[in-house]
């Protein structure tokens, strides 16, 4: 899964984001490509509105590339 996370600027969003997702699936594999604001999530667990939702409460809203 792909998503577009637009107000990623930081080592700290990669940091965060990169959390918050492991915090529900400790086994996805997230790449946070900053430059391209851009994040990949490969899970067995998380749906692409779970995903979405995670992203969201952590403060980046979050769309599904297409």
């Amino acid at each position: 899964m792909k998503f577009t996370v637009e107000n990623m600027s930081c080592g700290h969003c990669v940091r965060a984001i990169n959390n918050a997702l492991h915090g529900v699936d400790a086994a996805a594999k997230v790449n946070v490509d900053l430059a391209n604001k851009q994040v990949d999530v490969d899970s067995d667990t998380l749906s692409v509105d779970q995903v979405i939702a995670i992203l969201q409460e952590e403060g980046y809203p979050a769309t599904l590339k297409a």
